[in-house]
């Protein structure tokens, strides 16, 4: 599996992060076989949210069917989300702090390695999320910090009162979910749909500051929000695309969409929220693979992307 230093801290995460917002509904022996897959395949990074399953619903099944004994909890990574509520978002100050107690309390961990605000929350009060990242911080119960769908000025208004580094910016990407290169390949084409800027150069920025992109939704098309694999009803031409280039490296089209992501330059973690194991398997094997420039170019065109 590779790795990625996360954020620049020197903190090795594998470059797939296994996403188990999906775990609700499955039994202890399927937690723990498809946890004991992506563990066997170099995965070492599990991310969570306190919604995901209702209030801390799949962190509870985590830690029920998948706890983790106190000799191995250097070995992975727990990242969890907090932020979201019902019908609106909450950065407080008390908020932070009581989710984060009941996720280690749900994933029966003394610490969480990477705590994420999941939504940009337009009545934050920068000085309160950095009262509870200094708390938790200082505490030992989060070591590391970051967030979830912001803007570069979301971002540097947080860091005007939070003193930690943050290491990592979750957002929507994939082939067919491709704004996040779209715009930007395709900057100053007047009339294009696909020119306008809606993450305000989120992508650049990150590089600029080594802040990790982690990739949501890496399978997932706009289009009825399935996986775009074998959609040849909505994308046949990426199907195709898909079909040869698993051929010619003898994979799966599953291991190419995910080594599309994995060739970016900007080394970003990807997310896979599938709870089927095989589909684990595949995205560590993609992202060993690295696709050439003509490859990769051809399964952004062929996903109904703009090259100018």
């Amino acid at each position: 599996m590779t790795t990625i230093d996360l954020g620049g801290t020197g903190t090795a995460a594998s470059q797939v992060v296994l996403g188990l917002m999906r775990i609700k509904e499955k039994s202890d022996e399927e937690i723990r076989t498809l946890v004991g897959t992506a563990r066997d395949a170099g995965v070492t990074m599990f991310d969570h949210a306190d919604i995901y399953g209702g209030s801390h619903g799949c962190e509870q099944r985590y830690g029920e069917a998948q706890p983790v004994p106190e000799s191995e909890r250097d070995q992975i990574l727990l990242q969890s989300k907090v932020g979201i509520r019902s019908g609106f978002f909450d950065s407080s100050r008390e908020h932070i702090l009581s989710s984060v107690e009941q996720s280690l309390t749900a994933l029966r961990t003394d610490y969480l390695d990477v705590l994420l605000i999941h939504r940009p929350d337009t009545l934050v009060e920068p000085d309160e999320v950095a009262a509870a990242f200094d708390e938790l911080h200082s505490s030992g119960k989060v070591r590391t910090f970051g967030v979830s769908n912001h803007t570069p000025g979301q971002i540097e208004l947080l860091k005007k009162s939070v003193r930690q580094p943050l290491v990592a910016n979750q957002l929507q990407f994939s082939i067919t979910n491709a704004a996040l290169v779209a715009q930007g390949l395709a900057a100053n084409i007047m009339g294009l749909e696909q020119s306008a800027d809606r993450d305000l150069g989120i992508l650049d920025y990150s590089r600029l500051h080594d802040m990790t992109i982690q990739t949501w939704g890496s399978v997932q098309s706009p289009a009825g929000g399935g996986v775009f694999i074998g959609d040849r009803s909505n994308y046949p031409d990426l199907n195709d695309a898909l079909d040869e280039l698993a051929k010619a490296h003898n994979t799966s089209p599953d291991a190419i969409a995910i080594a599309w992501l994995a060739r970016h330059p900007a080394k970003m973690q990807i997310v896979i929220g599938t709870t089927t194991p095989s589909r684990v398997q595949d995205a560590a094997t993609g992202a060993a693979i690295r696709l050439t420039r003509e490859e990769w170019y051809r399964l952004y065109t062929a996903a109904g992307n703009t090259l100018p």
